[in-house]
């Protein structure tokens, strides 16, 4: 009977230690699963990825577009900047450095990872209920409270201000592509203007060269037409030589190679906003990036204010020891081989109060250097935006003046030369005069309206607004 009674105790003791060593595993695992808790502000972060998820899928839906869409005759404006959004390099780094700060919250709202701890003893410690032999443990730090909150809403911030920095790239590449786009499409209507007009002149030369034959006209006059035909076409292997760069500038923000060609701009969107300068004004508070980013970089310093005073206080560390115990030298030991577990708690002790202190003073200054940051950024729109708004009333202001006034009145005056030369009431140098009014007047015109719609293009960059449905 003692023998199989010892028999059934020792088959107790090996089902309680193993048993023991279960509940040690389910510690850890539990200890894990609370690590990966996020007891902050988790789900503060949802709409933020809700918008890199929308925004995502967007470029994933059109990656098809990438390197296999073809910019022809018929692309518009519009396709040129859906491709730049897709291609270009910059923009893409601007989006995925979005994505990686809005990453960053789940990490700073996690609990540090759990310790496990294990100790063999190279000599037994004995005890009464028998030598010890090896100990296990497993301790989790938890910070103070509101610490990790206060960390998940000042990343949350940063991730608010890498959002504006992405969508102030992307005004700015789509500024980039109309601005040349604009251009180009100037180029274009200069190179075809001055053709006309060569042709214009062509057919006065002949006909100062056919009444100077017949005794109507001097010699002067032809050299005349001959010397304005000259300078015209110098002018047109300018502008034609102009293609290659202004082409170069554009494929550049659509990550196309520089020598890819690209045809003509048919037309500008003559987009005719109505916006008095308050609004605008309103606009650039509210809606510009740069501005919207640096007040969230404020926010997030205020954050960091609050965590710097959070370290007077103590992180706790909780735990659990094992400690595997042997069958005791003694027969019939009490608790012979009973294994301890140990719950243990420790604190750190805040004591370094100036560090703390300069912590949380170096968090109020750079809270104050970003506020008055914003304020000279404020400062310096503003005026910025003032001027662009008179370059853009006064590029309208041109454009009714050449179309509805100057270039009417300079056909006109052309008409009346052409007749009087015929005549012989005009000379031909008036009639020269009057086509090179023409002329100037006609590309004024076109000069207006590219620099108008480029105008446009700077004020939608600057108040983060669409004109084009107006």
């Amino acid at each position: 009977m003692t023998a199989e009674k010892g028999i059934v105790e020792s088959i107790e003791r090996v089902a309680i230690k193993r048993w023991k060593y279960a509940m040690i595993v389910l510690a850890f695992i539990f200890f894990v699963l609370t690590s990966w808790a996020t007891p902050g502000s988790a789900g503060s972060g949802r709409t933020e990825e809700d918008l890199v998820a929308a925004e995502t899928a967007v470029r994933t839906e059109n990656s098809s577009t990438r390197n296999l869409s073809n910019l022809d005759q018929t692309s518009t404006l519009a396709d040129y900047l859906k491709y730049a959004a897709l291609n270009n390099p910059g923009l893409e780094a601007a989006f995925n450095r979005w994505k990686a700060a809005l990453e960053r919250v789940t990490q700073v709202n996690s609990l540090p990872d759990p310790r496990f701890n294990y100790a063999y003893y190279i000599e037994e410690v004995e005890t009464r209920v028998g030598p010890q032999r090896q100990k296990l443990g497993i301790s989790q730090t938890f910070p103070w409270f509101g610490k990790l909150k206060l960390k998940g809403n000042a990343a949350l911030e940063a991730a608010h201000a890498e959002k504006e920095q992405y969508e102030k790239t992307k005004l700015r590449l789509f500024y980039r592509v109309k601005s040349a786009y604009y251009e180009y499409y100037y180029l274009g209507r200069a190179v075809a203007i001055t053709k006309e007009h060569i042709k214009l002149l062509a057919n006065l030369e002949s006909v100062a060269r056919t009444r100077f034959k017949t005794g109507h006209a001097s010699h002067t006059s032809v050299i005349q037409a001959q010397v304005e035909l000259g300078k015209l076409d110098d002018r047109l292997r300018t502008l034609t030589s102009l293609r290659e760069p202004i082409v170069a500038k554009l494929n550049a923000s659509l990550n196309r190679p520089s020598d890819a060609s690209l045809p003509w701009p048919q037309a500008i969107p003559y987009d005719n906003p109505v916006f008095t300068d308050k609004e605008a004004f309103e606009w650039l508070a509210e809606r510009n990036p740069d501005l919207n980013r640096l007040g969230f970089l404020a926010e997030k310093e205020q954050f960091a204010i609050k965590l710097a005073r959070k370290n007077y206080y103590p992180d706790i560390t909780v735990g659990l020891d094992y400690v595997d115990t042997d069958e005791a030298l003694m027969p019939d030991t009490p608790d012979s081989g009973k294994d301890p577990v140990i719950a243990k708690a420790s604190v750190n002790i805040p004591i370094w109060f100036r560090k703390y202190r300069a912590a949380e003073k170096e968090a109020r200054l750079r809270h104050a250097a970003v506020r008055e940051q914003r304020v000279d950024t404020e400062n310096r729109l503003g005026a910025d935006l003032k001027l662009v708004l008179y370059h853009f009333r006064d590029a309208g202001r041109k454009i009714g003046l050449y179309r509805d006034t100057l270039i009417p009145k300079a056909n006109q005056s052309l008409r009346v030369a052409q007749q009087g030369f015929q005549a012989g009431q005009v000379s031909f140098i008036s009639l020269v005069d009057a086509e090179r009014l023409l002329l100037e007047f006609q590309l004024a015109y076109e000069r207006a309206l590219a620099d108008r719609a480029k105008r446009v293009a700077e004020i939608e960059t600057m108040v983060n607004k669409d004109f084009s449905g107006n």
